[in-house]
């Protein structure tokens, strides 16, 4: 139940602050007073989008905060707030921060909230009927919605969706499957020329580094000789000098054993330079300039760059490639083995998609019977005696392929409110008042099915005036006896109903325009019953007929 709604900055709001009873609370007041910013509150504080310019002007943010009470029976509300790690005494609050940026921060219980959590928590704490539903109530989507909210489908609705999803994966897998078993033979001549040309040329990786450095190599066979032998000639000359220094040494380590270090390291550098000779003459002997050597490594070269441009490019991406290529030939000839287990899955699958699909239509069907009976006992009592309500489903065959998510049923809400004429969809024959009479009875429907405890109606008699906003307003007193009800009417029968009545209005205060919300006492409520009927010009009789009707109501 809502208890306490706190208001700061919003459009004409300054600050407001309300607390709120069980039963029936009516907001009422002259357009354009605010009544509006109310519902535009509860609005932003479901989760639902806001405007930097709903901020009060020369302020940085406006402040929404709601405080509700969840009992026990309120399972699912408390489930999600311990899901999602909020701890609850018995009371919820919310709150959400508008930004002039545009940008929103939710809290829940203090704690920083995201929008998908708020709106997933506050669908189960209240729901709201506005003329936006009128619209709604025309969309097909709508009526498939309600039944399976009423009937308690969604778990058997969700089912199937989790089916369907599965069979269309498996669908897509067995149709690419099944154009790659058409394109088979070529391909596999395709891969196997491929894998063929790859593995005969016996790759080795970094091998075209090496190939290049030899070939470079071999191009410089004659510098490479000629430089090389005349270092060796230069440093072969200087081996008998390094030869007597080493034995002067020796002979000087005899009177002074304090150039040990010294005699030790050049006696070292003289040996690794006979070593290193040994090496260059080595090295120069491998030099060749055999032209057949070089033809080899020429050619080779070519046919890893042919690879390269066809696979590459790099020579490691060839390599990968006929890996790859070998990998996919191996999948071709696996592809019958392959197809034919996918085929008997997706035949599982649909088998069992098919049999959630019947169920659920079978369970839809069921409940709109029970539907229409108690919608037509609920616009009976709304003065609509010869109502006729069906809920019409369109017969095709349930073929996967044509269905969606939500399964076979396209359901249709059918009406007629006068005898003799046959039942039609709603979007092309009800009225205004119609609309707002079928809305409140779906309303009422839903709300005994729902765990949700509070009812906001905004301006749902629109339409309606008369004997119907007499009935109208019982039915909502009726609800009102099992739920919180808060309704924005401009009807006396109505707020005659309310157990709390509130008046908004308007007033300006330093050249600024300030919405304000006052809970009415008795001889209040009179006079503002008396100015809804009459305006400023509130007669006797008027009086008398306002305090029969709250009497009567009451």
């Amino acid at each position: 139940m809502l208890c306490e709604l706190h208001i700061t900055n919003l459009a004409l709001i300054e600050t407001l602050s309300l607390t709120f009873a069980g039963g029936l609370s009516a907001l009422t007041g002259e357009t354009g007073a605010g009544k509006s910013i109310i519902l535009q509150a509860i609005h932003l504080l479901s989760g639902g989008k806001g405007s930097a310019t709903w901020v009060r002007s020369g302020t940085e943010n406006a402040t929404i905060e709601a405080l509700f009470e969840v009992g026990d029976d309120h399972e699912q509300v408390l489930t999600n707030l311990s899901a999602q790690g909020f701890d609850s005494d018995g009371t919820v609050i919310i709150k959400r921060i508008l930004g002039i940026n545009g940008r929103s921060r939710f809290y829940i219980n203090g704690s920083p909230a995201t929008t998908k959590i708020i709106g997933e928590l506050t669908e189960n704490l209240f729901s709201v009927a506005s003329q936006h539903d009128h619209q709604q109530l025309l969309a097909n989507r709508y009526h498939l919605d309600f039944i399976d909210a009423v009937g308690g489908l969604w778990p058997l609705r969700h089912e199937f969706s989790n089916l369907f999803d599965t069979w269309q994966q498996k669908k897509n897998d067995y149709d690419s499957l099944r154009q790659k078993e058409m394109q088979k033979e070529q391909r596999k001549d395709f891969l196997s020329f491929q894998t063929t040309e790859i593995n005969n040329a016996k790759l080795i990786p970094g091998e075209d580094e090496k190939l290049v450095e030899e070939k470079q190599r071999l191009k410089s066979a004659d510098d490479l000789t000629r430089l090389g032998q005349k270092s060796y000639s230069l440093l072969y000359g200087t081996i008998d000098p390094l030869g007597q220094a080493r034995k002067n040494l020796m002979q000087m380590l005899e009177l002074d054993n304090g150039i040990a270090p010294l005699t030790e390291e050049l006696a070292g550098l003289s040996y690794q330079l006979e070593e290193k000779l040994i090496e260059l003459r080595e090295y120069i002997d491998t030099i060749t300039d055999d032209p057949k050597t070089l033809d080899m490594v020429l050619a080779r070269l070519d046919i890893i760059q042919q690879l390269k441009r066809k696979y590459g490019p790099e020579l490691a991406d060839v390599i990968n490639y006929g890996i790859n290529a070998s990998n996919e030939l191996e999948e071709l000839e696996e592809l019958d083995i392959r197809l034919g287990k996918l085929e008997t899955e997706l035949q599982r699958i649909e088998t069992k998609a098919r049999i959630s699909a019947t169920e659920l239509s079978r369970s839809r069907q069921q409940t709109a019977q029970q539907i229409e009976k108690t919608i037509i006992n609920e616009l009976h009592s709304l003065c609509l005696d010869r109502a006729v309500f069906k809920i019409h489903f369109p017969t095709g065959e349930q073929d996967l392929s044509t269905l969606n998510r939500t399964g076979s049923d396209r359901p249709v809400f059918m009406f007629s409110a006068n005898p003799g004429e046959p039942v039609k969809p709603i979007a092309q024959i009800a009225s205004g008042g119609e609309l707002s009479r079928l809305l409140l009875a779906l309303k009422c429907l839903l709300a005994r099915r729902d765990q949700v405890e509070t009812v906001i109606f905004d301006e749902i008699d629109t339409g309606i005036s008369g004997k119907t906003a007499e009935s109208v307003a019982k039915k909502i007193k009726e609800l009102a006896s099992h739920h919180q009800v808060i309704c924005i009417t401009h009807l006396p029968q109505i707020a005659s109903c309310a157990d709390d009545h509130y008046r908004v209005s308007k007033h300006v205060s330093n050249d600024r325009t300030i919405t304000n919300i006052v809970l009415l006492d008795e001889k209040e409520k009179i006079m503002e019953l008396a100015g809804m009927l009459d305006g400023d010009s509130v007669s006797p009789q008027t009086l008398a007929y306002v305090k029969e009707l709250l009497s009567r109501n009451q």
